[in-house]
């Protein structure tokens, strides 16, 4: 086929997974298999309520009634948690109930009024202009980047990506830093580039069916990744081709030759990217990888409207279609012996306030509440503060009293707990994390030590 056609036909798909730079044909082995651990990020555009996700069923939940009048979920309808934790008993949105076994069991914990901080910062300070925030609050674009690891500089890497590129070189291969959608700001490093590992691996290119390199189209792929250029605009599109290729050839061979989840994913975006996730991991570490960490991410949370109620936007249905494809996921990790091999973390951008809107559903605000589940994951609590559900409480940096609540846990921390139990040396924290510089604890016990 003519160069011409066959960069027609595979430009797009080159362009998606342009972030392979080191070869991935190579088979590294599986002496080593054993020591493999992953972080799944899986990240909900638009800013989840928190409020209606972890919610106290102790006499604070009177506060929460009051100050989230018609967004209020009714205490009966509450899936409970087993024992106290932070000083309070505690439910879940009945739409998440399929993950309470997992808290019970100790393998899920809750991370209270988590987000984005410079220093620590209480409510006051905030309202006095006492302390440094984030720049940019409560804007969509602007706190998924901070959330990820941009640092409102000409770096534009996330904190993944950099404690990636920092771990000990024992610890480094190729496709360590992967997205499943077009997001990737948390694993973009800084010298490294990215591997997009879409639904079917990026199988096909044009007519090119990479998991056959016999075939005429995919060897001639293969020699146009190879060419050689003198000028430097046309070796960089050669490099990013093949870095691609080498990309989508590696996905697409182990989703071809992995076990197919046998659990209900679901529907819809977030149960597709979750089931190639879960189906790639076991055979990952089977061919010797050592850290991989991965950004699954979907959008609609941005409930201003509608929040409560069965349409398929409110967040009542999208909690339910998550929580289904999460439990599949979970299950088939732990059938195929991956349990204590990945930690998998719930975020979003910023919560919402406590105040409801006018159209039924909430506003942007600050901190929120995430959850993280695995193994490894020191479960069966909840970390970190947990606010005072009133609306001009001691957490509301909120002017007019509508409840955005200033975090006690910053991202930097628990991104910082994640990296180091992937091997990144405390040493090197600031490095990867520059605000953790303004707080002594550097870390949350989100993981088991032993």
């Amino acid at each position: 086929m003519q160069r011409r056609r066959f960069l027609t036909a595979t430009g797009a798909a080159g362009l998606a997974g342009s972030a392979g730079l080191l070869s991935l044909l190579s088979n590294q082995g599986s002496a080593a298999a054993s020591d493999y651990r992953a972080v799944v990020v899986v990240f909900l555009d638009g800013g989840n309520d928190g409020h209606n996700c972890l919610v106290p069923t102790d006499a604070t939940y009177n506060a929460y009634q009051a100050a989230r009048a018609n967004l209020a979920l009714p205490k009966n309808s509450l899936a409970a948690l087993a024992g106290s934790s932070a000083g309070h008993t505690f439910g879940l949105h009945p739409a998440l109930a399929p993950l309470v076994p997992l808290y019970n069991e100790r393998r899920l914990a809750w991370i209270a009024n988590a987000g984005p901080l410079i220093e620590p910062a209480t409510a006051g300070q905030v309202l006095d202009n006492a302390v440094e925030v984030p720049p940019f609050l409560m804007s969509h674009s602007d706190q998924v980047a901070i959330q990820q690891g941009w640092t409102v500089q000409d770096d534009m890497s996330g904190w993944a990506g950099r404690g990636l590129e920092l771990l000990p070189s024992v610890l480094r291969n190729p496709i360590s830093a992967v997205t499943t959608t077009t997001s990737r700001t948390l694993v973009l490093g800084r010298r490294s580039a990215v591997s997009f590992m879409p639904e079917d691996g990026a199988r096909w290119w044009g007519s090119a069916d990479l998991t056959r390199p016999e075939q005429l189209q995919v060897q001639s792929i293969n020699r146009m990744a190879q060419w050689q250029f003198a000028n430097a605009y046309e070796a960089e599109y050669a490099r990013t081709l093949g870095g691609a290729v080498a990309d989508s050839s590696r996905f697409a061979r182990a989703l071809q030759k992995a076990s197919a989840p046998s659990g209900d994913f679901g529907n819809g975006w977030m149960a597709r990217q979750l089931r190639t996730v879960a189906t790639g991991l076991p055979v990952f570490k089977a061919d010797g990888l050592k850290r991989q960490v991965f950004l699954v991410s979907e959008g609609g949370y941005d409930t201003h409207a509608n929040q409560r109620g069965s349409g398929e936007t409110t967040q009542d249905a999208l909690l339910a279609g998550l929580s289904k494809s999460l439990t599949a996921y979970d299950q088939h990790l732990r059938a195929m012996g991956m349990d204590e091999n990945v930690v998998t973390i719930v975020m979003s951008d910023f919560g919402r306030t406590l105040r409801p809107g006018s159209g039924g559903g909430s506003e942007h605000a600050w901190g929120n509440h995430w959850f993280a589940f695995g193994g490894p994951v020191a479960g069966g609590q909840v970390l970190g503060a947990f606010p005072q559900p009133i609306l001009g409480g001691p957490e509301d940096s909120d002017p007019g009293r509508n409840g955005r609540l200033v975090p006690a846990v910053a991202t930097d921390q628990v991104g910082a707990s994640l990296m180091q139990w992937l091997g990144l040396p405390a040493n090197l924290f600031h490095e990867v994390f520059p605000n953790l510089v303004n707080f002594s604890q550097k870390t949350i016990p989100l993981l088991r030590t032993a």
